[in-house]
This record gives C-alpha cells, structure tokens and sequence, in this order.
C-alpha cells in the first residue's frame, strides 16, 4: 500500500462539500448520485457553436497544437486529425494530475475519473494537460520526482538530493534515465520496483517531463484495456502554442495581449488586487506571464518598462514584443505562466478545464482577471462569450480517491482496470471521493470555508460572475 506521512486536518469534509456546492451549485445533485454520473456530465459539452472570431481562431490554434502532439506521439495524419477534431467537437481538456507518472495515486485514479466520462460519451481520445512546470518535490518523499511502492518511498530517476531541490521536471538538463531506487540507493528494491522498472522505457531522456510521458504512453498503451488514446500536451507544446497566437499580427493575443503592454499590466495589477481580502493567495504574481528556463530550473520574470527581465545574476531580458516573446518560446528560453497557460488552453478557445482542489478556485479568478483585460481592450463579443460559457471550469481531479487505493495492484493482479471501472461507477460521488483530504489539510481551502459559513463569500461573489458555474 502507499504510506505517507499524515497531515492535520484544518476543516472537515462536509464543510468542504459545503462550500464546493455553495460555489458551483450545479455539484449539490450530485454528491450521492453514482460517480459514473458525474464523471458523464462533466464531459458533457456541446459542440462548439461560437460566432466570435477571437474565440474561434484560439480553438483552431489549440487543435492544431493538439494535431502537433499527437504526431510527436506516433499517430500518423488522418489518426492525428480525429484527436483535433473530438476537441473541437467536445472542448474538454483534463488539467487536474501534474506531470506524474500514470500509476501515482494521484494521476492513475484521476485517470479513470476521466475514462468514465469518455466512455459515457464513447470519445476516442483522452487529452491532457498535465504542467511540468513544478518541482521534483512537492513534500517529504512525494512529488514527480517520487513513487511510492509496497510501503516504500522510490527515487523515479535515482537523483541525489542537488539534482532535486529548486530544479523543474521540465528542465532539459538531462540525461535522465528511470531508476526507482530507494534511500539506499539500491534500484528496484522491491518486487514491485523491478516489475514496474521492466516495463519502463530504458533510454535516456532530455527531461524528467518527457522521461514521465513516454513512461505513461507505455503503461498506458499496454496496461489499461481501454481503446481511448491518450494525449498528453506539456508545456513546450502550449509555449509554441502562444507563440503560435503571437506569430498572427491580427490575434487578440498578439494586437491586444501583448500590443502596448497596457492589457497585461491590467491584469496584472488586478491580480495584485486579488491578494488583498478573501481570495489573497489564490492567484499569487509568483512570475509575470512567463518564466525564464535556465539550467533545469525556472526563474521568475518582471513585466517593466515594456520588457521580461529575470532578476540576479543571470541578467536576461526579452523586449515585451509579440515576435521578441514568440521567439524565446520556441527557443525555450522561456516558458508560460500557469495563467497564460489557461489563456490560450481553456479561457480564449471556450475549453471546459478540470482540475483539482485549488483549480476550483483560482481558475474562475483567472477568468476573471481576462474579463478585466477584455474591458481594458474593447473586446466586448469575447467577454459575452465569456459570461455565457456553461461550466467552463468544474472539480475534475482527486474526484476519485478510493481509500486505500493501491494502483500498481489495480493492473497487475487484476490485469485489467476494467473490474475498477465498473466498481467506481456505481459508488455514489461522496463516497468516491473519500475524506477530501487535499481540501481539509488545505489552509487555503481552511480559511475559504470559513469565509463561505461567515457569509463573507457567496455564490455570488463578484469574482464568479465570470465562471459560468
């Protein structure tokens, strides 16, 4: 079984699911309805339909990068073309599960969330995104960086400690190669290990990013019995695909967006703005639209006198031009922002996003902040749009969290996830969900309820009046 350490609990789960269902009413129906409901409607969204062009250019952008990923992946044109067009027919993306492998506990039980709600629509793919923006180590022994398997906490690519902290999985400072060795450096300790070890890719890779996706189209492919394809877009497909935006002189991302700067200082300011009351921390300016990639790690960027500079020693600087942005993208020099990363993924194309305990919140926060740049630039038919949208952000990670969940048991005794399908699509969403546990241990979502019970935040905050919820 997989052991953590424990974390205290700073609210309960049913002031959680209080305030989930006092901020996206749509959920309350479901809590003791079978998962397999939920999991439907939550990929349930008609067919693209929109008249705006500042919208409908952003989809075509986003499927071409979709068509781009697949290629990478194998898929010859016509196959690589089907992925494009399920997007655009049914605009959902799943954003919830890091860049971790597809047997953490965390990924693999979000993936089968996912494959209810395909299956319920009989889709053909399974389009990801998953942010590889982030560190090996999230918390003690737990992170990309880090499986766990039969009690014991593995090292996925056998690193020492300063290959580690304060580096990103998507630094191309390679090699990287799998290991899953434990604190004594001894790979593949266990007989878990070394079966898991057999079935992983042997060669060496740029990145631990991409180390992880042709780790998961392997276990993928060969051990889930499911004909959904699954795609997964990382962030070098969506630097290229802001680049894509900022390479059209005539695109709101290249003509408004970025134009004179006033746009994005306009959302900019608003998120410094947020940090102050109820929703402080939610959308922290931790970087200003882009990060700098520099040695396997990512280093913030200021917005000023109309240029990105990284502070410190590494002096780097890129003009805040469309072509002087678009290039650095594609020579990965730089790389989005969550918030630009949810721009041209989910709010400009109208993609319904699913995601985990924070998403929930600062998602409708970053639609938001985009309303305010829409005022700023006069683009009053993307804000109706945007008003209009039904359900553009809904809980769609750690919706399943079975109590004891053993994912490597779940494939390879059973050999099949489809005996785990058909168990979790009957349970009703309460129970699916188990303890809530990335909401109770939350601080955030602590001070949230107490903010929702208080009065002090309502569905009708103004902050939601962008969400569609």
């Amino acid at each position: 079984m997989t052991a953590t350490p424990k974390a205290t609990e700073l609210c309960n789960s049913a002031d959680v699911r209080c305030a989930l269902s006092t901020l996206m009413p749509h959920l309350a129906q479901y809590w003791r309805r079978p998962l397999q409901d939920y999991a439907s409607v939550a990929y349930n969204v008609e067919k693209f339909r929109s008249d705006c062009p500042v919208r409908r250019h952003a989809l075509e952008l986003l499927c071409g990068s979709v068509e781009r990923a697949a290629r990478r992946s194998g898929c010859g044109i016509e196959e690589a073309r089907s992925a494009s067009l399920q997007l655009m027919a049914s605009p959902v993306l799943q954003t919830g599960p890091h860049c971790l492998l597809l047997i953490e506990p965390d990924a693999f039980y979000t993936h089968l969330f996912s494959l209810l709600g395909l299956n319920a629509h009989r889709r053909a793919w399974y389009i990801t995104y998953h942010s590889s923006t982030v560190s090996f180590v999230e918390k003690a022994k737990k992170g990309p960086g880090w499986l766990w398997l039969e009690g014991e906490p593995l090292n996925l690519f056998g690193l020492p400690r300063s290959r580690m902290d304060a580096f990103s999985i998507c630094g191309l400072n390679g090699p990287y190669r799998f290991a899953l060795s434990n604190a004594k450096g001894d790979p593949a300790p266990n007989a878990s290990a070394a079966h898991l070890l057999a079935d992983l890719p042997s060669g060496e890779f740029s990145s631990a990013a991409d180390a992880i996706r042709a780790a998961n189209q392997t276990l993928w492919r060969h051990k889930l019995p499911s004909p959904i394809k699954l795609l997964q877009l990382d962030d070098f497909d969506i630097a290229d695909l802001v680049a894509d935006h900022l390479d059209d002189a005539g695109s709101w991302m290249s003509a408004r967006f970025i134009g004179d700067g006033k746009v994005a200082e306009s959302i900019l300011d608003a998120m410094d703005r947020l940090n102050i009351g109820p929703w402080r921390g939610w959308v922290r300016r931790t970087t200003d639209l882009f990060w700098r990639m520099e040695k396997g790690r990512i280093i913030p960027l200021r917005l000023k006198d109309s240029a990105l500079r990284a502070s410190g020693p590494a002096n780097f600087e890129v003009r805040f031009r469309p072509d002087s942005i678009a290039a650095a993208l594609r020579q990965r020099a730089i790389v989005p922002s969550l918030y630009t990363v949810f721009l041209v993924t989910s709010i400009l194309p109208g993609v319904r996003a699913l995601g985990g305990c924070r998403q929930t919140i600062y998602y409708p926060l970053m639609r938001y902040l985009t309303a305010i740049g829409l005022e700023r630039s006069g683009d009053s038919d993307l804000l109706t749009e945007l008003r209009g949208d039904d359900r553009p952000g809904i809980w769609g990670h750690r919706v399943l969290r079975p109590a004891g969940g053993y994912p490597f048991q779940e494939i390879e005794l059973f050999g099949t996830a489809a005996t785990s399908l058909s168990r979790y699509a009957e349970m009703p969403l309460v129970q699916s969900s188990g303890d809530l546990s990335s909401f109770t241990r939350d601080p955030m979502w602590a001070d949230l309820s107490e903010h929702i019970a208080g009065g002090v935040i309502t569905s009708g905050s103004f902050e939601w009046q962008w969400s569609g919820c």
